[in-house]
């Protein structure tokens, strides 16, 4: 199954160019094209988030309801190995300075955009992210080794990496577990 982009900007046209370009434009390891899921809400993304992985999210700065940076910062409580990049037509240097110390961005990147450039940014990023999962596999190979680290702790992480919020599971008094319901939106 190939890895997924999650692209959010409340202008459809920009979110067309960025799908044509990362589906055309980035293949990961294997030479396999990225799946590629896209937002005009920001809140809807969030949700989408809790359901799946997503390898790296570009997000529009300036949006109604959320800005880039709430929703990016957001996402990194939802996802932190998620990739973050913030795009925007605006230099406004309050942004900027959220964007990397609450959403902790790993580019900002202006509208419009060159697309060599966003290909580059996005791989790069990709490529961070990668060596970020393997580095906290192998220190959780060596903490289970150590006897820090339970093969049940370390499984969980795993799965956690690979499908959001598996491990938290909402039980009933009668041992059953609680499905929230899916049309609504938990922020």
């Amino acid at each position: 199954m190939s890895e997924r982009i999650l692209l959010v900007d409340d202008e459809p046209h920009i979110l067309s160019a960025l799908q044509r370009l990362m589906r055309n434009g980035l293949k990961d390891v294997d030479g396999v094209h990225y799946q590629v899921e896209s937002f005009t809400d920001a809140a809807l993304a969030l949700a989408r988030a809790r359901e799946c992985t997503f390898a790296v999210a570009i997000s529009d700065q300036r949006m109604p309801g959320m800005t880039g940076v709430e929703f990016l910062t957001e996402l990194r409580k939802v996802q932190p190995d998620c990739g973050r990049i913030i795009l925007s037509g605006y230099t406004d240097l309050g942004a900027l300075l959220a964007a990397i110390n609450e959403a902790e961005i790993a580019r900002f990147i202006s509208k419009p955009w060159v697309d060599v450039d966003l290909l580059v940014a996005v791989r790069q990023v990709l490529q961070v992210r990668v060596l970020t999962l393997e580095n906290q596999r192998l220190a959780d190979q060596i903490r289970q080794q150590m006897g820090v680290l339970s093969a049940q702790e370390a499984e969980l992480r795993r799965l956690e990496r690979l499908e959001p919020g598996i491990t938290r599971v909402k039980w009933a008094s009668d041992g059953s577990f609680i499905l929230d319901d899916p049309g609504e939106v938990n922020l």
